[in-house]
């Protein structure tokens, strides 16, 4: 099965080959063009992509979307209110036109909300006879909720991708924190980090914050972060992963990384 990341700015193509013992996954990035929409760049990549040239057989496909999100305790979730509980969070730009999908973590008790390009979900369906949709922080969610029982102190976690930073934590099987900021800079992902964790009023010399993805000047932020927190790490996902093919890859974001490692 082909998995297929796509972001704001970004579009990959990722497959396993299990006759290939050298190299197990394929992992092609897919350089998007700027004056065109992302259905037309996905149109092209189908054309040019080496998985998709290789296999035109291909019937489903798993897609990860990096896009804003809406959680609601799954003891409020109603299917039928999920446009309009989206479309008060995230207003639709003008003539913008999508489709309201959403994923259940049963293990935290929360459905996420989301929405998917109309075009794109269009070319997509049209493309393979079953598509999944999965939006892209749903697999890290459900690994560092796992994660976070290991040991006694409250954590929080920092999840750097695409210039935006999600900032979540965890009190038993719910979210005790969950937003998304924009952070391209170490400065504004210091302030956020920093912002939420007096909020939450956690313990400077006892809890815990952990921090992963593409980290804007990570040794300097974690230096700045161990000024105010003394229990501040990096997640190295080789050694989380006990070295996986996934963490072998160059490029490859850390909600894919998870996903293919860890399922959704």
């Amino acid at each position: 099965m082909i998995t297929i990341r796509i972001g704001k700015n970004s579009l990959s193509f990722t497959a396993f080959d299990v006759t290939d013992t050298s190299r197990p996954l394929h992992f092609e990035p897919y350089v998007v063009k700027g004056g065109i929409s992302m259905p037309a760049n996905l149109r092209e990549a189908f054309k040019q992509n080496e998985l998709m040239v290789s296999d035109n057989h291909i019937q489903q496909v798993q897609v990860l979307v990096d896009t804003p999100s809406l959680l609601v305790p799954i003891e409020q979730f109603e299917e039928p209110l999920i446009e309009t509980l989206f479309n008060h969070s995230f207003p639709a730009k003008d003539e913008e036109k999508r489709i309201v999908l959403y994923n259940v973590l049963p293990a935290l008790n929360t459905v996420c909300i989301y929405a998917v390009n109309k075009d794109l979900h269009k070319v997509l369906n049209d493309r393979f006879e079953r598509v999944q949709f999965i939006q892209a922080m749903t697999p890290v969610w459900h690994y560092l909720h796992q994660r976070s029982f290991t040991g006694h102190r409250n954590k929080l976690y920092g999840y750097f991708h695409e210039k935006q930073l999600d900032i979540f934590s965890f009190q038993q099987n719910r979210f005790k924190f969950a937003n998304s900021f924009e952070a391209a800079h170490l400065s504004d992902a210091l302030y956020f980090l920093l912002y939420v964790w007096k909020q939450l009023r956690l313990d400077a010399h006892y809890d815990e914050i952990h921090l992963v993805g593409d980290i804007p000047d990570r040794d300097a932020l974690l230096q700045e972060l161990k000024r105010y927190v003394q229990k501040a790490y990096l997640i190295n996902p080789a050694a989380d992963f006990q070295q996986a093919p996934a963490t072998e890859i160059t490029g490859m974001p850390y909600d894919l990384m998870t996903l293919l490692t860890k399922g959704r």
